[in-house]
């Protein structure tokens, strides 16, 4: 639930939201979901981006004081992998490959993947989830959605977002194709973001997850919602408007399970 109260009306409003889980994704299956939107005369339209994301966006002529978004869905889990089988087109995919601007590793992250790396893809990627771990330190409000990769690591501090970036950085240094990923770790409050790391699979390829702000392999107790190149393309909520009101964000969730 996202809740945007401003101080005075705002026009022309276009709000972005990335908040969907994949009709499927490994052991996930999307079994149903709803979006609805507290203003009447919002128009609200759904497209999948490059990525196969579920992107929502709604424009509303007018807010006066006050809009919401309501995102409901039910997720089922049908086996105990995490890994994700991909077309081996994926260990070539220069969306995977290329740096962006949060993401694009400085002199200091070369060094370090070249010193980790060796030809066991998957074990290098375990050591930079590892080495992140311990490298950023968990600290709420030391960084924003516009801090790099490299800054965060020199910094030694930062959110989930910053331990994903500093590890697809380190990744990508290598040539080894790594995805963010926007999900739900559940028993935490917010949105939670982790890493997929493209390996060989015989005459395919998967995608295994790790969580590099926790030091771990990703479990069951993980949700995915989307996966891109980095936060930007897959941020659950963004937008804009005309106006000079300040706006304020209040997000909640409910997360619920449902044995058989």
């Amino acid at each position: 639930r996202f809740s945007y109260t401003y101080d005075a009306p705002v026009r022309d409003l276009d709000h972005r939201l990335v908040v969907v889980p994949p009709r499927r994704h490994g052991d996930q299956r999307r079994r149903r979901h709803s979006i609805s939107v507290s203003a009447a005369d919002a128009r609200t339209t759904h497209r999948r981006d490059a990525a196969g994301n579920t992107v929502t966006r709604s424009r509303v002529p007018l807010v006066r004081d006050r809009v919401e978004f309501v995102v409901d869905a039910v997720v089922e889990r049908v086996g105990p992998g995490t890994d994700v089988l991909v077309p081996a087109t994926a260990l070539i995919d220069s969306r995977l490959l290329r740096p962006t601007r949060l993401t694009a590793a400085d002199a200091a992250i070369r060094r370090l993947a070249a010193t980790m790396a060796d030809q066991d893809r998957l074990a290098t990627a375990d050591r930079f989830c590892t080495y992140v771990h311990e490298a950023i330190r968990y600290a709420y409000g030391a960084t924003s959605v516009a801090t790099t990769a490299a800054e965060a690591l020199a910094g030694g501090q930062g959110v989930c977002q910053d331990a994903a970036h500093v590890m697809i950085a380190l990744c990508r240094a290598i040539g080894l194709p790594a995805r963010y990923v926007s999900g739900h770790l559940l028993g935490e409050g917010g949105t939670h973001a982790w890493v997929e790391v493209i390996v060989a699979d015989d005459n395919d390829a998967r995608a295994v997850a790790l969580d590099p702000c926790n030091g771990c392999r990703v479990g069951a107790n993980y949700l995915t919602v989307a996966t891109g190149r980095d936060y930007t393309d897959v941020a659950p909520t963004s937008g804009t408007y005309l106006g000079t009101a300040r706006g304020n964000l209040t997000a909640t969730k409910q997360v619920d399970i449902a044995l058989p």
